[in-house]
């Protein structure tokens, strides 16, 4: 079942290993086909799954297919499929998407490229790892249109219309997290204002749109 998808899974997972997004076998990646998701599994590393390591639940958490155990994070995936129209998810534990995560709130707009994550990033309230509790937190961090949020104490996670364009996003919520931490090293970053926001996006700087459900 799913098997280009699956195999995608694997991809995306190597990606994000090389590009230092996760490490050991923190993080997670989905992809949604209809009714059933594809997932990393529990516990592995990412680079190293194969396709036939990662399970296909459905969207109420019925394992029907794989012999490893979905991620732990599975209950949050599902929330954001309920949440928005995405079909791919990435979740990372990123250096400074982790720092950011520990000490703010929000990812302030201090770049315009934040528009293409849906604007300013939530930082969603603490909970434990796995948890219903973490999984609505998140989808509440995450409504409204954004495209990403980060996690209390923990990472971050992005949406797509696919798995590259999740990829694509968790490296863009990174960067601009990068560059918000290192930029407090020298000086308060500013911050762009809601009419410097306007005007970009009178521009044509906007996310793109999701196909129809």
């Amino acid at each position: 079942m799913l098997e280009d998808e699956r195999r995608a899974l694997c991809a995306v997972g190597r990606r994000l290993a090389e590009a230092g997004l996760v490490t050991g076998a923190s993080g997670n990646v989905s992809v949604r086909s209809g009714d059933l998701v594809a997932v990393t599994p529990g516990g592995m590393m990412l680079d190293r799954m194969r396709p036939q390591d990662c399970p296909v639940v459905t969207m109420d958490a019925r394992l029907v297919e794989g012999d490893h155990a979905p991620s732990s994070e599975t209950p949050m995936h599902l929330a954001l499929y309920e949440e928005t129209p995405a079909a791919a998810i990435v979740h990372t534990h990123s250096t400074y998407g982790a720092v950011v995560a520990t000490t703010m709130t929000e990812l302030p707009p201090i770049h315009y490229n934040t528009l293409l994550l849906g604007g300013v990033v939530k930082v969603a309230e603490y909970a434990t790892y796995g948890t219903p509790e973490l999984a609505a937190n998140v989808r509440a961090a995450m409504a409204g249109g954004k495209r990403a949020a980060l996690m209390a104490n923990h990472g971050g996670v992005t949406i797509g219309r696919d798995l590259d364009e999740a990829f694509e996003n968790a490296r863009l919520l990174e960067w601009l997290c990068g560059v918000y931490v290192r930029a407090k090293t020298i000086g308060e970053p500013r911050i762009l204002t809601d009419e410097q926001l306007a005007k970009v996006v009178e521009r044509g700087l906007t996310p793109p749109e999701f196909p129809p459900v």
